[in-house]
């Protein structure tokens, strides 16, 4: 059976991998600065299975608005700018010579203010699992109370203990979010 300080512990790390899944949906919009993460899940018909990206070309970014993806396989070029147009990304890819440019257009106010309301709700669903992580620890405790493993002490303890760490990772959400649409509106 667990104990109280396992069950904390790994409500600690499923926090921190909810903030790491928010990091990298994160890293996958579109702010008008050029990011390598913004085609990682772009996927390509790489000889007939679905590939992404960053699995058969090199993505490096040239300029703070544009991406240089570098294909492994020149037979690729076409394939990859097909992905990319095909994209739900609003790129416009140029091949020049065995390399395709990506160049980022300026993100327009309406765009900007739209990404932000996305940013805010991914962030309220981060908090959302946080707060579910929290409530199954406090459930797990009271359950191990109910079996007479642990004391009412014990439990109201561990109920302290696992609202400080709720609130630790529920101020990380709000900073990633306040930095994410920071960089957002940021012209």
């Amino acid at each position: 059976m667990s104990t109280i300080a396992e069950i904390q512990k790994q409500t600690d790390y499923k926090m921190s991998r909810t903030i790491e899944t928010l990091r990298e949906g994160f890293s996958k919009l579109r702010t008008g600065r050029a990011s390598t993460g913004l085609l990682e899940h772009v996927m390509v018909d790489y000889y007939g299975s679905p590939t992404p990206l960053s699995q058969c070309a090199n993505i490096n970014v040239a300029d703070a608005r544009t991406l240089m993806v570098q294909p492994w396989d020149r037979k690729l070029v076409p394939v990859i700018e097909k992905a990319i147009l095909m994209s739900d990304l609003g790129l416009n890819p140029a091949t020049s010579g065995d390399s395709i440019r990506v160049p980022l257009p300026p993100l327009t106010e309406e765009r900007r203010r739209e990404i932000c309301k996305v940013v805010r709700s991914e962030g309220e669903d981060a908090k959302v699992a946080i707060r579910n992580l929290r409530r199954d620890a406090n459930d797990h405790v009271k359950k191990l109370e109910k079996a007479k493993e642990v004391s009412e002490d014990d439990v109201s303890r561990s109920e302290k203990e696992v609202q400080k760490i709720t609130d630790k990772y529920i101020g990380e959400v709000d900073k990633l979010v306040a930095g994410k649409e920071k960089e957002v509106m940021t012209v």
